[in-house]
């Protein structure tokens, strides 16, 4: 009676801690090999910390690589995207288009970009009928298009139009046109320290071109989270960052 009793006391605790990772870390998590994890000090923050690390298989500890290094967010700070609402507290926002407000969340790193012409994988060169469209009624909502494909009608993102796109990374963000949820997010080239963004995380130029080499060929996240809710995610997170709180 005792042997049994503690056998299912034991089963119990492992399927809670399996059932606690499942919900509060997302698969891509699982299997990412890089991570690139912005903070702010409040949802409400344009000012944010970026931090690199990297693991050499899923099971493994997170290592950081670099030092905490300044990024702007949203001039209005960050919100959580519709698909880790469940993770947001009661005072803090959830994101739809024009929001002024960066994603929370974790996201797959994209395919990087830019003006010039790169030997980086998967990296596609810009030119002046390339645009984000960000018209939900669009079918190419959330999405690269050409200018002359979807249409002067369609509201869209020229990414020539300013310097800053010269160098950037596409956050995977998810398509949700029926709730307006938000597009075209990526990590780009900052204005200049201390200006927030429509909703992309901003850094110097060369920060950039250095995580487009970080991230390329490689199971690449970015976390970008509010600092109370890193313990939300303590089952996905470098420990060292989590522990801090």
């Amino acid at each position: 009676m005792r042997l049994g009793a503690t056998f299912v006391v034991l089963f119990c605790i492992c399927l809670i801690a399996s059932n606690s990772f499942g919900q509060t870390c997302p698969a891509l998590m699982q299997h990412a090999s890089r991570l690139v994890l912005v903070t702010v000090p409040s949802a409400a923050s344009s000012t944010g910390t970026l931090r690199l690390f990297e693991r050499p298989r899923g099971d493994a500890d997170w290592r950081s690589v670099t030092s905490a290094e300044p990024v702007m967010v949203g001039r209005k700070g960050v919100a959580w995207s519709r698909a880790f609402r469940h993770l947001a507290s009661s005072d803090e926002p959830i994101k739809v288009e024009g929001d002024d407000r960066s994603p929370a969340g974790i996201y797959r790193v994209g395919r990087p970009f830019g003006f010039a012409a790169s030997s980086l994988a998967d990296y596609l060169q810009l030119d002046s009928d390339s645009v984000c469209v960000e018209d939900p009624a669009s079918p190419a909502y959330n999405k690269f298009a050409s200018r002359r494909a979807v249409g002067l009608s369609v509201g869209n993102e020229g990414m020539r139009a300013t310097p800053l796109y010269r160098r950037g990374l596409v956050v995977n963000y998810p398509t949700d046109a029926a709730n307006k949820a938000g597009s075209c997010i990526f990590i780009h080239i900052w204005k200049r320290p201390g200006s927030g963004t429509a909703g992309c995380v901003t850094m110097p130029e060369h920060r950039v071109a250095a995580l487009q080499a970080f991230a390329n060929r490689h199971r690449t996240v970015v976390a970008i989270l509010p600092e109370a809710a890193l313990g939300r995610l303590a089952g996905c997170l470098p420990q060292v960052i989590v522990g801090a709180r």
